[in-house]
């Protein structure tokens, strides 16, 4: 890569690291693991940067090489144990959703309840703000995989959380 092209990318990197590194803590729950999914994102992205000829779509290839690694560390099998230190015990659901997440985290811990691919969905569609064909573009699947996915990661918060999600778009 020439002189120009690295100085591009610098720019670009500073301009993103930032937003990537939150959606991969939404995508997998944990800022070091989200730190490792953002870098193993962009350097895919600086890979392939002299070969992109269409600026307008690196947010959507990095975005796109985002998901699948979160969704490939999330097939490792090591991420499949949790270690506890006993057994949980169901706590009764009252309370409207307000009362229930009463802090980010609340959420995000209900987001690593939720399979990667349903949350991978619900992050683009609800953080990043994309609409049902981009998330379905980002995705390399079909429109109504997404809607099935968003209905099924919609299903599994309102069970993880106990109470109504209430959704908007």
């Amino acid at each position: 890569m020439d002189q120009r092209d690295e100085q591009e990318f610098a720019k670009y990197f500073a301009a993103k690291r930032d937003f990537v590194r939150r959606s991969a803590f939404l995508l997998c729950g944990d800022w070091h693991r989200a730190d490792d999914l953002a870098q193993t994102a962009f350097v895919a992205l600086h890979r392939k940067w002299n070969r992109i000829r269409d600026r307008a779509a690196v947010d959507a290839y990095l975005r796109k090489t985002l998901v699948r690694a979160a969704i490939d560390e999330s097939r490792r099998p090591w991420r499949r144990e949790r270690q506890m230190d006993r057994l949980p015990e169901p706590t009764p659901t009252e309370g409207r959703l307000d009362d229930r997440v009463a802090t980010r985290t609340d959420l995000v811990n209900g987001l690593r309840d939720v399979p990667p691919k349903q949350r991978a969905v619900l992050v683009l569609r609800y953080f990043e703000g994309l609409n049902v064909a981009a998330v379905a573009s980002a995705l390399g699947c079909s429109e109504g995989n997404v809607k099935s996915q968003t209905a099924r990661g919609l299903a599994k918060l309102r069970t993880v959380l106990g109470a109504e999600v209430e959704t908007h778009g």
